[in-house]
């Protein structure tokens, strides 16, 4: 039976080629003079994607500064730097040219500079709540983490190698420029972890004990569906620009709340569980998730039999006879077997680490201290499961 659900999901969405050729009249419409432009890399230059960006601003009369340099797993030093830039230049508004990592890094300067006299830190710690948030807008290159509508974002602290999320309505992007043919110009590595992150951000909505909708039960599966035909298609054909754009929008709808509606209440566990593992090894997010995925399912599994049934039918296409629990574990069989198809780790060993005993340990301490009392759906973990799910996929 469902649960009772609010769906907020705010953001709007321009999608298509050229979009962010708009994105100055769009940042002036709503209420931006001053502009700062947060990018990662020389992609963003050598695609000329930053140069237009920074022309669209110009020519909708706007000033703008720019900040550089943002990495995957963002980084605390960096979110400072852009509340320096912030607070000198009087920004009254934050436009993200990039990912995720580059969106949440403009979510967390936008919450810096709205509320100057407290440690944006304190957020990510959990330690109070927000109470303001400046403007925030994205022009989208990497179709992954959905934080172009979502409530989200994740920065690391390097100096404690704490990577940490926060969530809060104030800081949903106001608008989200989307052109599929921005993504065109990443490594394949980087589009299919991109591919693996959108169908965790469905999964850990899916794989839950308690209220479920058949309506969003069946927009998760069709989304999921979706992504891994189009992430075939793209290992083989980078180009093709129809696989793109589905998989640009299957990355929004995947993380705006869509595919929550109606459900109890998320699961999220592989999600905070790879926190710790990129905030200690600095691994690509998505690729994580896949290489922790297998052994948080066939832990879980068993505790949440009727839904992993349901994935393996519904989703992988598992035909076979067999008891619930054969059939189950044939789904988990085949999302293996699809992450290797696309070049995805099933394992640490494929994802290339090696954590010590000791290192496992401190995971999962870390990981139990940040997820409070949220300790998952499918099943509800303590340490002593989080270190045997980490044992279990080191192996």
């Amino acid at each position: 039976m469902a649960s009772n659900f609010e769906f907020y999901s705010p953001t709007r969405v321009i999608f298509g080629k050229g979009t962010e050729q708009r994105v100055g009249a769009l940042v002036r419409e709503y209420g931006g003079t001053r502009v700062l432009v947060v990018y990662g890399g020389k992609s963003a230059i050598r695609s000329g994607v930053l140069d237009r960006a920074e022309k669209s601003l110009a020519e909708a009369g706007l000033s703008s500064w720019t900040l550089g340099g943002v990495v995957p797993n963002p980084h605390l030093d960096k979110v400072y730097e852009g509340i320096r830039i912030g607070r000198e230049n009087g920004i009254d508004f934050l436009l993200a040219v990039g990912g995720g990592s580059v969106i949440d890094t403009a979510k967390a300067i936008a919450y810096g500079l709205a509320e100057p006299d407290k440690d944006v830190w304190e957020l990510y710690e959990h330690t109070r709540k927000a109470q303001k948030c400046l403007p925030v807008a994205s022009i989208l290159t990497i179709a992954a983490a959905g934080s172009e509508t979502s409530n989200s974002s994740v920065i690391t602290r390097e100096d404690t190698h704490q990577k940490r999320a926060y969530n809060d309505d104030l800081s949903r992007p106001k608008f989200a420029i989307m052109d599929p043919e921005l993504t065109k110009t990443l490594p394949d590595y980087q589009t299919e972890s991109g591919c693996a992150d959108i169908m965790m951000h469905t999964m850990e909505r899916y794989f839950t004990n308690g209220g479920n909708m058949e309506l969003t039960d069946a927009l998760a599966e069709g989304l999921l569906r979706t992504v891994m035909e189009n992430a075939r298609i793209l290992h083989t054909d980078p180009a093709n620009d129809e696989a793109r754009a589905e998989v640009m929008w299957a990355g929004s709808l995947s993380h705006n709340g869509l595919t929550g509606c109606g459900i109890a209440s998320g699961d999220f566990m592989s999600h905070k569980m790879e926190h710790e593992m990129g905030g200690m090894f600095d691994v690509t997010h998505g690729a994580g998730l896949a290489a922790l995925w297998p052994s948080w399912a066939r832990y879980v599994y068993k505790d949440c039999l009727p839904r992993f049934v349901r994935f393996a039918r519904n989703v992988m296409g598992v035909t076979a006879d067999g008891t619930d629990e054969e059939v189950a574990l044939l789904g988990i069989d085949a999302m293996v077997d699809f992450y290797h198809s696309i070049g995805m780790p099933a394992s640490f060993h494929e994802l290339g680490i090696a954590p010590t005993d000791a290192q496992i340990d401190e995971m999962a301490r870390r990981c139990l201290e940040a997820s409070g009392t949220a300790l998952g759906s499918a099943k509800k973990l303590s340490l002593d499961d989080i270190i045997a799910i980490y044992h279990a996929a080191n192996k």
